[in-house]
């Protein structure tokens, strides 16, 4: 089979790079000896044309709407799996049998717990701080408190802090919830589900019972599922870069809980419950649709298209059909923001200006609504989101330090600034 070949022609000069093809998706230009051969970078800011890896974890095609973790559709994970599998799924690359998911399971369980003394940091927040301040600075800290995982180089070491993370982070998450608010920390459980389990630390009291309605927790689960692992976004990156320079995994999540708190990425379902707020009612929605179709209106419509999604994301229907299931059960069925978010859908599926944009409604656009109806307030979205994430952080991570291609990550520049220059004294200037 011939080898397929790419051709840069560069003044009087050509140079040939070879052409890399994965199971799906489009094709890649090897590079890698770009600069020895011509003396030259590529200029890709947003990194929108690069592949900086290779994976065999989460697939997209954009164009047809389509997620696939290990190459399974999302919708059908969402449907008839549960999050704990996921995780399997994507740690291990296949789905487990019985067997292997009730070990993985009581592994998980059994590590929900956070050192006793983690307790004692969390104190030296403020009551007002933000979740995610907190989450992420208690994620790093676990290298103080589990010196026994953090030598990457030993995968037996590798596999217990993935799965400690994957335990505790419900835990590290839910605390911060119960500190911002006042209330004392509540301990995990081992004969509740994932989902069930986060609920449970969150909302319970020591004064009385609490139980958790399996439609919410089957909600839960489905927000852990839908945003366990997205391929290569901006926090799944950050992870990999930080992980490149053998960091601890530790330090590696923190670095990717960093940049999900960014309102450009994990804040999006904050940004669009806020934006539906704002419009209040279905009867004042004309009037936001010409605010923004309007260049000069500062007004955007948040939870509508994707940098990824050229069509309906995939997992909006799943989170749409959650969100009518948890407004019902709380009997908040005439909830006016979700008759906005409905019709605001319909709007953006019918009418010619969001269709030639392809401004379909995201994940984002119904997740704000069910994490409201639940009763966290939206300073808990993101965290919730780094939460469901952390596995793909983690499967992403160990796929990187196994990778024998790995080095550490080092983007060049195109220097647009002095050329050299000369010092001049300070007398002189």
């Amino acid at each position: 089979m011939t080898e397929k070949k790419a051709k840069l022609v560069i003044g009087d000069k050509e140079y040939e790079f070879a052409i890399l093809d994965g199971t799906m998706g489009p094709s890649v230009i090897d590079i890698r000896s770009l600069y020895s051969q011509t003396g030259m970078f590529t200029y890709d800011p947003g990194f929108t044309s690069t592949a900086s890896c290779d994976s065999s974890i989460t697939y997209i095609d954009g164009d047809k709407g389509e997620l696939l973790y290990r190459g399974y559709p999302i919708d059908q994970l969402a449907y008839d799996s549960h999050y704990l599998e996921v995780c399997y799924l994507l740690l291990y690359g296949d789905l487990p049998n019985k067997t292997e998911l009730e070990e993985f399971e009581n592994r998980v369980t059994r590590h929900t717990m956070m050192h006793e003394q983690m307790h004692g940091f969390y104190n030296g927040f403020r009551r007002d701080a933000h979740p995610m301040a907190i989450v992420c600075g208690v994620v790093g800290a676990m290298a103080a408190f589990y010196h026994d995982s953090t030598d990457i180089t030993d995968p037996e070491q590798r596999e217990i802090a993935s799965i400690r993370m994957i335990a505790k982070i419900p835990t590290i998450v839910a605390a911060a919830y119960k500190y911002s608010i006042g209330q004392p920390f509540v301990y995990p459980r081992n004969d509740l589900d994932y989902a069930s389990n986060f609920l449970h630390m969150c909302f319970s009291v020591p004064a009385e019972e609490y139980k958790v309605d399996p439609i919410l927790a089957r909600a839960m689960d489905r927000i852990f599922t839908l945003h366990a692992d997205h391929e290569q976004n901006a926090s799944t990156s950050t992870v990999r870069l930080s992980g490149s320079s053998d960091a601890n995994p530790f330090a590696c999540i923190a670095a990717g809980v960093a940049c999900l708190w960014g309102p450009a990425h994990g804040g999006a379902n904050e940004a669009a419950l806020n934006m539906l707020r704002e419009i209040g009612t279905v009867d004042r929605i004309p009037e936001y649709i010409e605010k923004a179709k309007d260049k000069n209106d500062p007004f955007r419509l948040m939870g509508f298209g994707h940098r990824v999604y050229k069509s309906y994301d995939p997992r909006a229907k799943v989170m749409q059909e959650s969100a009518k299931e948890v407004l019902d059960l709380l009997g908040v069925e005439n909830n006016p923001t979700l008759q906005v978010a409905k019709e605001l859908e319909k709007i953006a599926l019918e009418d010619p200006y969001f269709i030639k944009r392809k401004l379909y409604p995201n994940v984002d656009f119904y997740s704000g609504i069910i994490l409201d109806a639940m009763g966290f307030p939206t300073s808990m979205f993101t965290a919730i989101f780094a939460l469901s994430r952390t596995v793909g952080w983690i499967a992403q991570w160990k796929e990187m330090i196994a990778d024998k291609q790995k080095k550490i990550g080092r983007p060049r520049q195109l220097y647009d600034g002095s050329v050299k220059r000369d010092y001049v004294p300070l007398d002189e200037r």
